[in-house]
């Protein structure tokens, strides 16, 4: 099966079946994507979709056929990080960090689509959970990468 991750072109043998979770993490040793619950519900293993957020540990790899994958590798580098990623350095977001590479394709697909979100756009959009609690940061940190500190005010 062939799959298009993070722009190229991608073969694996992996089952239908299997979750992408793991097609990433032990068919293609693509560890940035995080295994939290297993059932959708922490968003540690989000990916981008298409654009838009997927929970990576319950879509199976058969329904991404002809589908644009995208993971935390290709978000940034370290010498050129994504606007998101800088803006969580800058807000000192991370504590544990377990939770951060889903956290941060879930906000990528929320600026893609709302590019000065509100806090309450936010807050809709970010369901992934963090142990840390980081939510408050998360928040600032996504208002900084859209130029908007303004937060509901905008």
């Amino acid at each position: 099966m062939e799959l298009n991750i993070n722009g190229k072109a991608v073969q694996t043998d992996a089952d239908p079946s299997m979750p992408l979770l793991w097609v990433l993490r032990d068919t293609l040793n693509m560890t940035g994507t995080k295994f939290g619950c297993g059932v959708a519900a922490c968003g540690s293993c989000t990916v981008r979709i298409d654009g838009e957020a997927v929970r990576s540990c319950v879509m199976p790899v058969a329904a991404l056929a002809g589908k644009k994958i995208q993971t935390i590798e290709a978000l940034g580098t370290p010498d050129k990080p994504h606007a998101l990623q800088a803006a969580w350095i800058a807000e000192q977001v991370p504590q544990c960090g377990y939770c951060q590479s889903g956290m941060l394709m879930a906000a990528a697909a929320l600026l893609e689509r709302k590019l000065k979100p509100t806090d309450a756009d936010i807050d809709e959009a970010m369901t992934n959970i963090c142990r840390c609690g980081t939510y408050q940061r998360v928040r600032a940190a996504i208002h900084r990468a859209a130029g908007n500190t303004q937060g509901a005010q905008a």
